[in-house]
């Protein structure tokens, strides 16, 4: 832009009009936080990002701004995701296009070098919005019968006598379904959100950074088969209530500390072994 717009009240019409735009989506979005369990992290996402961002207050003040016009183009690119998001009532496309407004924005008003600083803090909000139905429920039953065979395995480790079939566990006294709640989505979104934050914090190697966020997975889904096992331990031993109610929430933020514990050490045998040590580069 051969002549630059005054920032900050460009940048108060710009938020402005997002809030006025986005209403809808972001009343929305935080009723999905507040009543869905597999997204109730959501309410921390947006307070990290804007650590993260402020961060990098330095590196931003120390960038000259360079406008571009390319910004408005992306805004533009972003509405109309978010008009056809709401005209075919798909929530996703609609939340994903806020982060292209924002980048759109951003480039709108200081750059595209100001995009690059801000790029880890923008991509960390996609967390903060759900998985599209179609993808979850494409997900979600293989999880769920995963976490079956995990379970059987381990009862039939310990001599539990165990029949399954598919996503149901027979037991001796009892018959276990494991549900969609169980299918391990959960834990995985929220520990695979812990890593990211723990990385960041914790590791400065990129390379170990991403070993440990791409570990997170594997972890996730062992440990949640792990809880399955117990559940049903407990139902042999002491009959299905005993794996119902206050047992069965025990078992979720238990074994979700134990694949905090297996994130750690994990971390704790990398720091061992001689990866190269380039750091991530402060942007």
């Amino acid at each position: 832009m051969r002549e630059q717009l005054p920032l900050v009240p460009t940048a108060v019409i710009l938020a402005l009009g997002i809030g006025i735009a986005y209403w809808d989506v972001l009343r929305k979005l935080v009723l999905d936080w507040a009543t869905d369990g597999d997204y109730s992290h959501g309410f921390l996402i947006v307070p990290l990002a804007g650590y993260f961002a402020w961060e990098r207050r330095a590196k931003l003040a120390s960038l000259p701004l360079s406008p571009s016009l390319y910004g408005l183009g992306l805004v533009i690119v972003g509405i109309a995701a978010l008009t056809a998001g709401t005209l075919g009532v798909e929530l996703f496309v609609a939340r994903v296009s806020l982060l292209v407004v924002l980048a759109g924005c951003i480039v709108f008003l200081g750059g595209w070098a100001h995009l690059r600083v801000l790029a880890f803090p923008l991509t960390f909000l996609l967390l903060m919005i759900p998985i599209p139905a179609i993808v979850f429920n494409q997900i979600a039953f293989p999880l769920q019968l995963l976490a079956s065979q995990i379970g059987e395995a381990g009862l039939r480790l310990i001599g539990v006598p165990v029949l399954r079939q598919g996503n149901v566990i027979v037991l001796a006294n009892a018959t276990l379904l494991v549900a969609e709640a169980c299918s391990g989505i959960r834990s995985l979104v929220a520990l695979l959100t812990v890593s990211i934050v723990y990385a960041y914090f914790a590791e400065p190697r990129k390379l170990v950074s991403a070993v440990l966020v791409m570990m997170t997975i594997p972890i996730a889904l062992l440990t949640n088969g792990i809880r399955v096992a117990a559940i049903g331990i407990a139902a042999h031993a002491y009959g299905v209530a005993a794996a119902e109610g206050i047992f069965h929430t025990f078992s979720g933020w238990s074994i979700f500390v134990v694949a905090l514990g297996l994130l750690v050490g994990l971390h704790w045998a990398l720091l061992r072994l001689p990866f190269r040590t380039t750091s991530i580069p402060a942007v």
